[in-house]
C-alpha cells in the first residue's frame, strides 16, 4: 500500500528502478530529458514493461487476458479497488493527468499485447508493423507530448518510424527466447518467401532460410530508420529525448551481421559504454 500523504514519489521511484533494471535503453535515454519530465517518461516505460511481461507471469492465456483487462479498466477509470495502490498504475495515472495525455493509445497498446499471450503466427509484414507501432511508436509519441508541455511537438510520422524500427530490432534480439516458448513474431509472408515455417523455428531449425528472413526484417527496420532521418526536421527539439532509443537500432542490427551470428542462439548486446556514447552523440545532433 502507498504511504500516507499525497506524494507519489514512492510510485515514481518504483518505476525508475523497474525501468533501470528491465529496460535500460529507455532508462538511459530518459536521462537526457529535463529532470522534471524524467519520472513521467519512466512511468510510461514502466507501464509498457509491466504489460509486456504479462505472459511471463501467467501459466495460460486466460489469466493473462484478465491481467490485461485490469490495465484497460485502470486506464479507463473502471478498475475495481484502489488502482493507485499499484505503483506503476499510480505513477501512470498521475502522468496522464499532469501531462493531459490521451489514454486511448495506451488502451490500444494493451490490446496489441493480447497477441503475446498466444502462439498464433504473425500474419503479414503489415500486421507486424502495426503491432510495433501500437507497442513502441505510441510510447515515443506520448513521450514527445510530455516533453513539449502541452504544445504540439510535431514528429508524429517520425514517432511511427522510430518506434517500428526500435521494436523490430527488439523482436529480432528476442527471437531465441520467443522461439523456445513457441512464439514467432517474424511475419508469415517473409517466412514463406524463404521457405521457413513457424514449426521450423520453434523446433530450433533455422538454417539459411531463417537467416534470410531475419535479413529482410533488418532491412525493414533500416527503411524505417531512413524515414526517421528524412522526418527529423519535423520534430520540436524539446521532444527529441523521447526519440533517442531509435539511435541504438543500427548498432544492434550491425551486431546481428557479425560472423557467427545465429538468430536462434546468439545473444545480441551492445556494451553499456557504447549505448551511452550512441545516446550522447544522438542527443547532441542538431534537429
Amino acid at each position: 500500500m502507498p504511504p500516507a500523504g499525497r506524494s507519489l514519489d514512492w510510485a515514481y521511484a518504483h518505476c525508475e528502478a523497474l525501468v533501470r533494471e528491465g529496460d535500460p535503453d529507455r532508462y538511459f535515454a530518459s536521462l537526457y530529458a529535463p529532470a522534471a519530465h524524467r519520472p513521467h517518461l519512466q512511468a510510461l516505460a514502466a507501464f509498457s514493461l509491466e504489460v509486456a511481461r504479462v505472459r511471463d507471469a501467467v501459466s495460460s492465456p486466460l489469466p493473462g487476458e484478465v491481467r490485461l483487462q485490469w490495465w484497460r479498466d485502470a486506464l479507463q477509470g473502471e478498475a475495481r479497488g484502489d488502482v493507485r495502490a499499484h505503483p506503476v498504475a499510480a505513477a501512470l495515472d498521475d502522468t496522464l493527468v499532469r501531462a493531459r495525455l490521451p489514454r486511448q493509445p495506451l488502451v490500444d497498446l494493451v490490446d496489441a499485447r493480447v497477441f503475446d499471450l498466444y502462439d498464433d503466427p504473425m500474419p503479414s509484414t503489415g500486421d507486424l508493423e502495426g503491432y510495433c507501432g501500437e507497442t513502441a511508436s505510441s510510447l515515443i509519441r506520448l513521450g514527445g507530448l510530455i516533453l513539449a508541455e502541452g504544445r504540439e511537438p510535431g514528429g508524429a510520422a517520425l514517432a511511427g518510424h522510430a518506434g517500428v524500427a526500435y521494436a523490430l530490432t527488439g523482436l529480432l534480439r528476442a527471437l531465441p527466447w520467443h522461439a523456445r516458448r513457441g512464439q514467432v513474431y517474424l511475419p508469415a509472408d517473409i517466412l514463406a518467401a524463404h521457405g521457413v515455417t513457424r514449426d521450423d523455428i520453434v523446433a530450433g531449425r533455422g538454417g539459411p532460410g531463417l537467416a534470410g528472413a531475419c535479413a529482410d526484417v533488418r532491412a525493414l527496420a533500416r527503411r524505417h530508420l531512413a524515414s526517421c532521418a528524412r522526418d527529423r526536421a519535423t520534430l520540436s527539439p524539446a521532444a527529441a529525448p523521447a526519440y533517442l532509443p531509435a539511435a541504438l537500432v543500427e548498432g544492434y542490427l550491425r551486431a546481428m551481421e557479425r560472423p557467427g551470428y545465429d538468430p536462434l542462439r546468439s545473444v545480441v548486446e551492445i556494451p553499456r559504454w557504447r549505448i551511452l556514447w550512441r545516446l550522447w552523440r544522438a542527443a547532441r545532433r542538431p534537429a
